[in-house]
């Protein structure tokens, strides 16, 4: 696999990633130093389920997909990610294997910041510790009703109550992107390769 482009280093950018917003110009000043930055082609993995990583993600700019396979092969997506969402931080917080595959679905900017440094955030900043508490409870909540769905639903009914979140999930959305249908398996060598810091911190 080609090594991701090395990409500039900037607090800038980290403004606009959404668990960041409101830190001090200070604090998003030394985030940049601890992360590594990265541009990344279509189609490359940034995650690979079950993957003993503990990095957490910052998507700068692009776009990626949350996704898993089944033993037989078959697509199961999660959700598109966004640039200024980040993702990873399930794995950071709890030690455990990654759950899902993440691949890129346009070229993209990342930022990856390890497990010692997230949970270091974390611990300093409360407001990004309750986005991160935010986000998991919703994450809790939608599975809750897919299981809900899948117990006690009919094919046709699980059909309607899928659509119906996609419908209220778009009236979140102002503009809505054009999202591809399938995007390819990624291979079984994880993106990045680790790569030492090139700027002293």
């Amino acid at each position: 696999m080609a090594k991701p482009e090395p990409t500039p280093r900037s607090s800038l950018a980290l403004r606009q990633i959404a668990l960041l917003e409101g830190l001090s110009d200070q604090r998003l000043a030394l985030l940049a130093q601890q992360c590594l930055w990265h541009s990344v082609e279509t189609g490359k993995p940034l995650l690979l389920r079950a993957e003993q990583q503990g990095e957490v993600f910052l998507l700068v700019s692009g776009r990626v997909r949350v996704t898993t396979y089944s033993a037989n092969g078959r697509q199961v997506t999660f959700r598109d990610s966004e640039a200024g969402e980040h993702f990873g931080d399930i794995a950071a917080i709890d030690g455990g294997p990654r759950s899902a595959d993440v691949v890129t679905l346009e070229p993209s900017v990342v930022a990856s910041l390890d497990r010692a440094a997230f949970m270091a955030l974390l611990r300093d900043e409360p407001l990004v510790a309750e986005r991160v508490m935010h986000r998991l409870a919703s994450l809790v909540r939608q599975l809750s009703e897919r299981v809900i769905d899948l117990s006690t639903l009919g094919v046709q009914n699980r059909l309607h109550a899928e659509l119906l979140r996609l419908a209220r999930a778009a009236a979140r959305t102002a503009v809505t992107p054009t999202r591809p249908a399938w995007t390819p398996r990624p291979s079984m060598r994880r993106w990045p390769a680790r790569s030492a810091p090139t700027a002293s911190r």
